[in-house]
């Protein structure tokens, strides 16, 4: 238990008055009472793998509401997705929880995240998605002939998934406020959000980025029997001009400028199906990259893929679907650029850091799994993640900036958290035999992930002498009071400018960092005989590591565990107080079940989150 201000620590409270808009889109869930939407009679008897499934068609219109093994007709070898081991059957299809992984590729998140697929009414989304596809509405025949080919599954729902073309299940939104919608961060689960979407008659959901789209179409695959995964890249390049470069562009004092079309962001989530390509050969079977947010059109609408992860790895931009646009997300090179008066005076390339780690959530473990090796050959040891940041090679500008005379390295003393100060380390090598003035300039931005960063919050300037052959270590900080109201869930992008006073010379070393957030303690009574249909217990605790107060709306949710949403409102709570809350559920399924919880703070912009895995035995 953590400490907490007093003896006995402060409760939640309940909302007292009617739920915001906010909370009741959160809250929403009903049990439509229609069943699942099948072809027509004459087309079920005809052409009965209208829906692939890991055995073979859907063919029923319900589902037992207490096993959910029964979504999952039995496994045939020769089915186009059969995947070959039980254990990944069971994580890739029928597991209803899962972790999503944000950050940074040096700091990676896990952010818990409830597929739902067996809850009321997602089923019948699922398959109504399929209905009011532009492919059925254009072509009925065709689309029931075709859905027995998961590649062509893939792709209707890869672009229903967002709603730029079509009736498709969610609205982007990446800048400004969420007041018209749901800030895509409180998005727990894909229940909420697929039955949300039918029961307004198809009306996009607002809002979801990319973790959220991802997570949706997870759902949506493994609800039609084709395993899936959702998989995190970090350092994800968008390259708009086909030429395997990124391009960013600092001042000669550290800012970092918006000054390029093409962007790099600090993660993007897609996901991953197995499914046999007979179109491309079976050298190409296996996970295929399929990525519903809108960011690029092919074959004339937003979707992407299905990529042979294979064809990526080997650059197979001959191939079909969307391999070359793959292959640049996590290939492209970085090429930094110092501007002094519109003028080039510093110029280093990155090879390593697009790419640098690709992951999905581990098998029966709530861990990271590194799948890097699958997407693109690893150089050296130096690029592996676990080596980056102690040792790098020389073509490589992460942490670091040379030239002929000077060489600067930028390292964070360790992870940064919330709640304590940025440690970091500046060393500094004169790599001649003659003595050098430099000028040191530092500077720190707020950005989101997947955007230029915002005016500077912090800088420091001053002067250095450097003996011939000289090595000096500067230690510098940025305390939590400078960082925490600006930064909240966002990133920083700090970065160091060495200006030799004599020459024109100039030297650059940056890195962007994610501050590590606490995490709800969720503690469950009695853990060894949590059966279904009993009431059970749990706790969770929260500590305050800010400077100052804070409140907010604890939310708890758990698929099999509590039906819809619970919400308590947390009043003010000052530095390092605690407060804890009880909680009651009744497991409904047996398995393995995520409880999870999270805290949006409502004067930072910043959501705590914490989740504890409870395994549900037969009584």
């Amino acid at each position: 238990m953590w400490p907490c201000q007093s003896p006995s620590p402060r409760r939640f409270l309940t909302p007292v008055g009617k739920p915001t808009s906010t909370e009741r889109a959160l809250t929403s869930r009903t049990h439509p009472s229609s069943s699942p939407l099948l072809p027509p009679p004459q087309w079920a008897a005809t052409h009965s793998r209208c829906v692939p499934s890991l055995g073979g068609p859907i063919r029923r219109a319900a589902r037992s509401a207490n096993s959910p093994c029964s979504a999952i007709p039995g496994v045939v070898v020769a089915d186009v997705v059969y995947i070959p081991f039980e254990d990944q059957r069971e994580e890739y299809i029928q597991n209803d929880s899962g972790l999503l992984f944000i950050g940074t590729a040096m700091n990676p998140v896990s952010r818990p995240w409830s597929f739902d697929q067996f809850e009321p009414g997602v089923l019948e989304a699922c398959l109504q998605l399929l209905q009011v596809s532009p492919q059925h509405e254009t072509n009925k025949r065709m689309d029931y002939l075709n859905r027995k080919n998961p590649v062509y599954i893939g792709r209707v729902v890869s672009a229903m998934i967002n709603s730029e073309d079509d009736r498709g299940v969610l609205k982007g939104k990446w800048a400004g406020d969420f007041k018209e919608g749901v800030n895509p961060s409180l998005w727990t689960g894909s229940g909420d959000i697929l039955t949300q979407w039918a029961e307004s008659g198809f009306k996009p959901v607002k809002y979801g980025q990319c973790w959220v789209f991802a997570a949706v179409m997870c759902t949506v695959m493994r609800v039609l029997g084709i395993p899936s995964r959702v998989v995190t890249n970090f350092n994800s390049a968008h390259d708009t001009n086909d030429n395997l470069v990124i391009e960013e562009f600092y001042s000669e004092t550290g800012q970092k400028l918006n000054r390029s079309k093409d962007s790099i962001w600090n993660f993007h989530v897609w996901v991953e199906c197995w499914m046999t390509r007979r179109d491309l050969g079976s050298g190409l079977d296996g996970w295929q990259v399929l990525d519903p947010t809108p960011q690029e059109r092919s074959g004339g609408v937003f979707c992407c893929g299905p990529a042979p992860v294979k064809a990526v790895k080997d650059r197979r931009i001959d191939l079909i679907y969307d391999i070359p646009f793959m292959y640049a997300t996590v290939n492209a090179d970085v090429h930094s650029v110092i501007l002094s008066e519109g003028q080039v005076v510093n110029y280093s390339k990155d090879t390593e850091r697009v790419g640098s780690l690709i992951c999905t959530k581990a098998i029966s473990f709530p861990r990271l799994q590194n799948i890097t090796g699958d997407y693109k050959y690893i150089k050296s040891p130096t690029s592996t993640i676990s080596s980056r940041s102690s040792r790098m090679s020389e073509d490589s500008t992460l942490h670091r900036g040379s030239s002929r005379g000077v060489l600067v390295v930028l390292s964070l003393d360790q992870t940064p958290v919330a709640g304590e100060p940025v440690c970091f380390t500046v060393k500094v090598t004169n790599k001649q035999s003659v003595v050098k003035m430099m000028k040191i300039h530092l500077n720190a931005q707020a950005k989101e992930y997947n955007n230029s960063p915002s005016d500077t919050f912090w800088e420091s300037h001053g002067v250095v002498k450097l003996g011939p052959m000289e090595v000096k270590v500067i230690q510098q900080q940025i305390t939590k009071v400078e960082y925490e109201d600006v930064v909240g869930d966002d990133l920083i992008n700090l970065a160091v400018v060495l200006e030799d006073l004599n020459s024109p010379e100039r030297v650059l070393a940056s890195e962007e960092f994610n501050i590590a957030s606490p995490q709800l303690i969720i503690q469950i009574t009695n853990e060894e005989s949590i059966v279904p249909g009993k009431e059970r217990t749990a706790s969770v605790t929260f500590t305050n590591p800010f400077s100052h107060m804070v409140s907010g709306v604890l939310t708890v949710a758990g698929a099999g565990l509590i039906q819809g949403k619970v919400h308590f409102r947390m009043p003010p709570l000052r530095p390092g107080g605690s407060v804890k809350q009880r909680i009651t559920f009744i497991p409904s399924k047996v398995g393995a079940k995520m409880l999870q919880a999270s805290l949006a703070l409502s004067n930072i912009n910043s959501t705590i989150r914490g989740f504890q895995m409870v395994s549900v035995c037969r009584a």
